[in-house]
């Protein structure tokens, strides 16, 4: 069964959200999308990615991904929530490791960055979301670390 995916953006990259919410209901997934719903150069990604990532916090085994101009600023707010590891993914190695070595649960995209080519954010999409966790000790170990800190 795959995981409920929760999306938020801002005025910077709400045509890709757009997009990445129609191509992952045609990939069979259930979206909750926290907005922007329309175009607004006043949104600010905080008030969006802030209640997506909370989401995914409060529903173990969902998803995040998150949007905003350079995904910088998103992926920043998004890591001060508890239980939130989220990473800026720029290409498919990225996608790839921050869920096997990382188990990220939030994924964070550039709309003026790697969301200029969707052909690649689907690919990155489609690794980012089927790319298991190693469960490898050591990054374990360290998610652990990271969870107790947290703490």
């Amino acid at each position: 069964m795959k995981p409920i995916v929760y999306l938020g953006g801002d005025h910077a990259a709400f045509e890709l959200k757009e997009k990445i919410v129609a191509y992952l209901k045609t990939r069979g997934y259930t979206v909750r999308d926290f907005g922007p719903h329309k175009y607004n150069p006043d949104d600010d990604y905080p008030d969006f990615v802030i209640p997506a990532a909370e989401a995914v916090a409060k529903h173990k085994g969902s998803l995040g991904i998150t949007v905003c101009g350079s995904g910088i600023g998103e992926c920043i707010a998004v890591n001060k929530i508890k239980g939130i590891r989220a990473a800026l993914v720029y290409d498919l190695y990225t996608a790839r490791m921050s869920r096997k070595d990382n188990n990220t649960n939030v994924l964070c995209l550039g709309g003026r960055t790697t969301g200029k080519n969707f052909t690649l954010v689907k690919k990155i999409l489609n690794v980012w979301l089927t790319t298991p966790f190693s469960n490898a000790p050591r990054h374990v170990r360290r998610l652990k670390k990271i969870a107790k800190y947290e703490a």
